[in-house]
């Protein structure tokens, strides 16, 4: 888990595949697992969190490369993140 942004408005933090998950300590062979990662965009104004993964995630990867290229203003970020908080449907839940 890697923190990309955390403002007043919103926090983004990049969910990377775990390298090892198998656990085993014998030499019992696992399961191959698809390793994925993903965004999680949260707003703090409403509560509400969204997860990106999939084409959503390779989506949201580009943005953040573009981003490198052509360092935006915090309003051009949160104004783009605003743009996905509109798929978010689930509160925000603290374990």
């Amino acid at each position: 888990m890697q923190m990309l942004y955390d403002s007043d408005s919103f926090v983004v933090v990049h969910m990377l595949p775990d390298a090892d998950r198998s656990g085993a300590t014998d030499d019992t062979p696992q399961p191959p697992q698809l390793v994925r990662h993903g965004f999680e965009i949260v707003d703090k104004r409403s509560g509400k969190e969204v997860y990106l993964d999939g084409s959503w995630a390779e989506l949201f990867q580009q943005q953040i490369l573009a981003w490198q290229l052509n360092t935006p203003t915090q309003e051009e970020v949160e104004d783009t993140l605003d743009g996905y908080i509109g798929l978010a449907q689930n509160p925000v839940v603290v374990h």
